[in-house]
Formats: structure tokens, C-alpha cells, sequence
């Protein structure tokens, strides 16, 4: 995906956008609905240069002015177009009905729904209902829904496939299923929450002209993760640099029968930067856990006292990894439960700290939905209704930062929006991608960045990383596949 604007706005956010827009910097909103049009068939040409026949299915409101100012402009450009009006074109209003207007003097005409699309049309443009959809679709609407996703054609989403929430991303009783949305004035949540990313296809962003200076003034819901963020946080070191410069981090985790996912960890935070990574873990592992990857120094631990010359040498804990349930990880978690030091807890660590709950303002927590549901007493199926919810109740009662994975992976923030990860993919749902992520955020704190940074950055690198091993294929992706392209991401 291309890189966006890196603020994600709430649907009345960018509502608020569109008329400063037009009432204080001076755009007509016919203006404004003119070149939405203008930048979708521009996509569209991009996208599919061979398509000759657009049909274009409007609905109600400014969303159904969109597809009659597509539809002219198309016809002007020089391709067959036919127009489906599944409500009443003389019912709009404003510069919906100039739009409609515009496109019956020239020589237009629209269909009424007939409950058929035109089977020989190359492109489907999904113009029925926008952004600010609060009910289920039905009737005609969730007919015409139907036939779209039924059409053999390439489909265009025009701001928000019909039936997505623009906040939620929940579906709304029906949804199209579109090959590519172009959305306009900023990016809206729902595009990259729940259905969206499923939903969407592709996505092109508009921001038809817009200064910059009128989006600053309008909170956005989340700011989005990207590459700049990470460049900024991670700057070409100095040539006279050395490994005590960037950090020593301690893996602790790895309890009996599970050297795996420490022994992912641990290499992700070498990876990742670190200058030093220290393994501590179960005695029988030590010694193939330094066969396999020599540069990481592994210590048979055989109880919590053990830790403390590895302690006295360490900057930073990752702590989980394999750590399971065992009187032997009851020993290590009371240890460190309150260690200072700057640390990432993930997959066991977490279980124990929602049994023993504390406050750490220097330590950075992964969860996933099952996970976070532990640690707030609650279902999963809560957690993933209301992430944003789930991930501020996290933070409040934990402290620090947390990190809620998943499809758009989100992590909390004391100054601003919480971060909102766009990159990644389905591949990256197996074993190990989350002992990959505890190690790379460990070694950001490592090299000095604050738990918040270290969090936000070391999701998005993780998430890029994932995407190029993905390249070939999502299916069969390994979290040990991320390891050899962490260095293409960190030293963009």
C-alpha cells in the first residue's frame, strides 16, 4: 500500500474537514465533489487502462453526487457509460443534485433499478451510500449490494464501500466488496478497522487541494504509523560507534520444552539493533540456543538468584517468551515484577501480571486480543468490538504502553491519538510473530528511544518486515522469515 497522510479521522472529523473547507478557505462543495470525481477516474485509468464500459450504481446523498459526477466526466473521457438509480435522482439535494443535473445536460440519462447490473461492464462503481451509513442497509440498497458483489467486473468503492461503517468498520447488515476504494478529503477509521482492510481493496487517497493547515485544526481518532517515523527515529549512526552504545538487552523466558520462541526473540533484538542480547532460560536449551546463533549469549538459569549477575549487566528486559506456567516462571515473574528497568512482557508475563496486576511506567505490553481479554478480566470477543476502548483501559491500569495486535495493531500514547499500524498481513497470524515484535521493540529501547516510540516504531518495523517476506506469498509465512529482512527496514 502507498504511503497515506499519516492521520486517521473519525467520519464527523472529516465532515468538519470538508466544510472549513468550503465555508472558511473558500472551496465550493461542487468544487469539491467535481474533483472526488475527477481523482476516481483517474484511479481508475491508472488501475485499469483497458476497461472501456463503467456502470455506475448511485444511491442517496453527496456519495450518490460523487458517482453522477463520475459518470459525466466519464462519458467526456470517452468511455460507455450506463447509470443504475437505486433512489430517486430528483430527490436530491444540494450539490448532489447539481451533480445530477450536470450530468443529464450532457445528454445523461439513469436507469431506474431494475434489480439487474450490465453484465458486459468492465468496472462497477459502487456510489450508493457514504460515510455517515448508522443503519443496516436493506430494502433495494442491500439488493443492489448483492448484484455488485455478484458482477464479474472490477468494483470501485467511491469514500467507503457501501454497508462499512466509516468509523467501526463494522459491516452494516450488507457490504460491497470492492477491488479498489478511493476516498477523499481523510483517510476515515473504519477504513482500516474490523471489515475494512477486507473490504476496501485498495486504497487511493484524495485530498482534493485541501491545505494541510485545515486538517492540523481537526483531531484526528488515531496517527497512522510510516516509514518516516521509523527513518526519524532510527538515524544513520556515527562510524566510530560500538556495541556498548546501543544497549543490552536480557531475554528472560524459555521455560522447559520451549526454547523457540526465546530463541526468536532473542535474535529479532540483534536484529533490531541491539548492541548486546543476554538469554536466560532453562538449562537444557542454553547450549542450542548458542549453536544456532552464536551472537546471542545464553545462560542456563536455573533459579531467580541466577538472574542477578545477568541483571546487573542488562539496560533492558523482554520478558515471556516461552515462559509457560511452572513454579520455576512464578520465581522469575516475582523477580522482575518490579524491576525499573525498561521492558517488554508478552505471552506468559502477561498471564502472570493479570494474576499479580501492577503499575510500570517503563514497561511496554503486547498483547493480543486473548491476552488483553485476561488482562482486563473480560472476553475476546469484547476486546475486538471496541479496540480503542480496550487499549485505553489497558494503559490505565497497567501503566506504560500498551500495544494491542492484531489486524491494525494499536498502541497507546500519552501525547496524542493512539498510533494505528496499516501495514502488515494476514501471513503474520502464526507462532512466533509476537516473540519477533517483543524482541524488535526491545532493542529500540536498547538504542535509546522512549517506551512510547520504542512501542510504536517497533510495531510498524515489525509489520513492514512481515510484508516482505510476504512478497512471495502470505500463506506459509514463518515468524523466522521476518529476521533476514529486519535490516532492509530499519535502515531506510
Amino acid at each position: 500500500m502507498r504511503e497515506f497522510p499519516d492521520k486517521i479521522y473519525s467520519v464527523a472529523a472529516v465532515r468538519e474537514i470538508d466544510r472549513a473547507a468550503i465555508e472558511d478557505a473558500g472551496i465550493p462543495g461542487y468544487e469539491l465533489m467535481t474533483r472526488a470525481a475527477s481523482a476516481a477516474l483517474r484511479a481508475i485509468r491508472e488501475r485499469y487502462p483497458a476497461a472501456q464500459r463503467l456502470q455506475v450504481v448511485c444511491g442517496a446523498g453527496n456519495n450518490a453526487g460523487d458517482g453522477y459526477a463520475l459518470a459525466r466526466l466519464a462519458a467526456l473521457d470517452g468511455l460507455a457509460v450506463a447509470v443504475v438509480a437505486v433512489a430517486d435522482p430528483e430527490q436530491l439535494n444540494g450539490d448532489a443534485a447539481t451533480a445530477y443535473a450536470d450530468f443529464v445536460a450532457g445528454t445523461g440519462t439513469a436507469s431506474a433499478w431494475a434489480g439487474e447490473l450490465d453484465a458486459s461492464a468492465d468496472i462497477i462503481v459502487d456510489a450508493l451510500l457514504g460515510s455517515g451509513l448508522q443503519r443496516d442497509v436493506s430494502g433495494d440498497f442491500a439488493d443492489a449490494v448483492a448484484a455488485i458483489n455478484r458482477h464479474n467486473g472490477r468494483v470501485i468503492a467511491l469514500d467507503i464501500p457501501t454497508g462499512l461503517h466509516g468509523d467501526s468498520g463494522l459491516v452494516m447488515g450488507a457490504a460491497v466488496q470492492a477491488d479498489m476504494t478511493v476516498t477523499f478529503v481523510g483517510l476515515k477509521a473504519g477504513l482500516f478497522r474490523g471489515a475494512g482492510p477486507d473490504l476496501c481493496g485498495d486504497i487511493e487517497f484524495a485530498g482534493l487541494g485541501i491545505d494541510d493547515h485545515i486538517r492540523a485544526a481537526i483531531a484526528p481518532e488515531f496517527r497512522r504509523l510510516t516509514r518516516e517515523k521509523i527513518r526519524l527515529a532510527l538515524p544513520r549512526r556515527d562510524r566510530n560507534a560500538h556495541k556498548g552504545d546501543f544497549g543490552h538487552v536480557l531475554v528472560v523466558g524459555g521455560g522447559a520444552g520451549m526454547p523457540g520462541a526465546i530463541r526468536l526473540c532473542g535474535e529479532a533484538a540483534l536484529r533490531g539493533g541491539a548492541g548486546l542480547v543476554s538469554i536466560a532460560t532453562d538449562p537444557a536449551h542454553a547450549a542450542m540456543i548458542v549453536a544456532t546463533r552464536p551472537e546471542l549469549m545464553a545462560h542456563a538459569v536455573s533459579k531467580a538468584s541466577e538472574l542477578e549477575p545477568l541483571l546487573d549487566r542488562a539496560s533492558v528486559i523482554a520478558f515471556g517468551p516461552g515462559l509457560g506456567r511452572s513454579s520455576w516462571a512464578a520465581e522469575l515473574f516475582a523477580r522482575l515484577a518490579d524491576d525499573e528497568r525498561p521492558s517488554v512482557w508478552d505471552a506468559d508475563a502477561l498471564n502472570w501480571l493479570a494474576e499479580n496486576p501492577n503499575v510500570a511506567e517503563c514497561r511496554v505490553i503486547t498483547p493480543h486480543p486473548g491476552e488483553a481479554a485476561t488482562l482486563l478480566g473480560t472476553s475476546t470477543g469484547a476486546i475486538q468490538n471496541d479496540r480503542l476502548s480496550a487499549l485505553r483501559a489497558l494503559q490505565q491500569r497497567y501503566g506504560g504502553v500498551a500495544v494491542l495486535k492484531g489486524s491494525g495493531s494499536l498502541t497507546s500514547s500519552q501525547t496524542g491519538p493512539p498510533w494505528f499500524c496499516t501495514s502488515g498481513n494476514p501471513g503474520m497470524a502464526g507462532p512466533g510473530m509476537g516473540d519477533v515484535l517483543t524482541g524488535i521493540i526491545a532493542a529500540l529501547l536498547a538504542q535509546g528511544l522512549g517506551v512510547e516510540d520504542a512501542a510504536a516504531v517497533g510495531v510498524e518495523v515489525h509489520a513492514r518486515a512481515g510484508d516482505r517476506a510476504a512478497e512471495t506469498g502470505e500463506r506459509g509465512l514463518l515468524a523466522s522469515d521476518l529476521l533476514s529482512e529486519l535490516r532492509g527496514v530499519i535502515n531506510t
